[in-house]
């Protein structure tokens, strides 16, 4: 579920437009506390640093539909703890049974045989 959803949908002249993206663009720029006059209202945003953007355009039907796209994350992301490496201790050797019919201690005599 969204915290806010606002959609606006009216037809400008190409003036108007330009003066909307513009003042987006003010927006943008300044970052941080940023207000948007939406015509009926205002809007009040908190704009940070970083965002990330998706640019689409659509081309049909005898229209052209162009989509700008900007997210952010409305809290600061929390610093990740800095991994510290820990020394991994070798696994103690198990004592594993050896196959019938073989002693690990006639393994160990054959092999010095001189």
């Amino acid at each position: 579920m969204k915290d806010l959803t606002f959609e606006q949908k009216r037809s400008l002249s190409r003036h108007e437009a330009a003066d909307q993206l513009t003042a987006l663009a003010d927006a943008l720029r300044e970052g941080g506390d940023a207000e948007l006059d939406l015509g009926p209202g205002t809007l009040g945003l908190r704009i940070p640093d970083d965002l990330q953007s998706e640019l689409e355009i659509e081309i049909g039907g005898g229209e052209i539909e162009l989509e700008i796209e900007l997210k952010w994350k409305t809290a600061p992301a929390r610093a990740t703890p800095p991994r510290t490496e820990t020394r991994t201790e070798k696994p103690q050797r198990k004592n594993t049974p050896t196959p019938a019919g073989r002693s690990r201690s006639a393994k160990r005599s054959t092999a010095k045989k001189v």
